[in-house]
């Protein structure tokens, strides 16, 4: 897959990794071209295989991706729309979009996502933030508005109502320990551990079949806000569909073949196991 000539961002390819860096001089600001140009990235990573994560990160030292761009905020309307007529907005859109890329995303945050930057980062699948270097908010209702890219929606979702409500309503600072308690984020790590941490788990990721990787995510997200019943029919749908596209069945074939869960060394093991039995296919 072609992945050049994007504005605000580089990507690099390697081993079934896709490293997205923003880099828009001088604050990475989240306009209409780094909008176009993540609308550009979900269209192709939608239609390859070959990318199994996607991890972004920044060239700025200290921010990650700041804001909306206030030079078009300041063009929004200011007369009230009946609730029928309310229409999704573009970052919602392309919050949404890659939210549901077959890909696992990653955001690698070693410094500041604030505003539309922080609802980018709540939507992809997890995050991970350097301490000293990350600071995250929402800064929105002291402006006049309120968070709308997704964030208040999905905050709720990440944080539980009490604390989403402290984050959007107080619009101050949170650093990465704070990110880490209120379960914004999946873990907060010294400046030297987030590389390593985040190299390493998206390597091991790739090594798994894309479509298990996909029918893992869609059946996360899908249970989200479904009734139990309909959540663990939905676990069956997307079971047979990785199923009709993985090597599943010959590698259970194999470990019964092979006696393999009848050893005690073999049970102690497993997180070798499951990257030794890649090359069964």
């Amino acid at each position: 897959m072609y992945y050049e000539n994007f504005q605000t961002f580089k990507v690099e390819v390697k081993g079934g990794v896709a490293w997205v860096t923003f880099d828009f001089p001088p604050v990475n600001v989240q306009g209409q071209q780094m909008l176009a140009d993540l609308n550009a990235l979900a269209f192709r990573l939608e239609n390859d295989r070959d990318v199994k994560v996607v991890v972004f990160q920044s060239a700025n030292p200290d921010i990650w991706v700041c804001h909306y761009d206030t030079d078009l905020l300041k063009e929004m309307p200011t007369e009230a729309i009946a609730r029928n007529e309310a229409q999704v907005l573009d970052l919602q859109a392309v919050c949404e979009r890659m939210s549901k890329v077959p890909q696992a995303t990653i955001a690698k945050l070693e410094g500041m996502a604030r505003g539309g930057g922080h609802e980018f980062a709540l939507a992809l699948d997890m995050r991970f933030a350097a301490r000293g270097k990350y600071k995250m908010m929402q800064m929105e209702v002291a402006m006049g508005i309120l968070p709308c890219g997704g964030g208040a929606s999905r905050m709720a979702r990440q944080a539980g109502l009490g604390r989403a409500l402290e984050i959007c309503l107080s619009a101050r600072d949170f650093d990465a320990d704070e990110a880490e308690a209120y379960g914004t984020i999946n873990k907060a790590m010294e400046p030297d551990e987030i590389g390593p941490y985040v190299e390493n788990l998206a390597n091991r990721i790739a090594k798994w079949p894309a479509h298990s990787i996909n029918a893992t995510k869609k059946m996360v997200y899908e249970s989200i806000d479904q009734p139990i019943v309909d959540a663990l029919k939905a676990e069956a749908y997307w079971l047979y569909q990785a199923t009709s596209h993985t090597p599943a069945v010959k590698r259970f074939k194999w470990a019964d073949d092979e006696g393999a869960q009848y050893t005690l060394e073999n049970q102690k093991n497993w997180e070798q196991l499951v990257v030794n039995i890649q090359d069964v296919n």
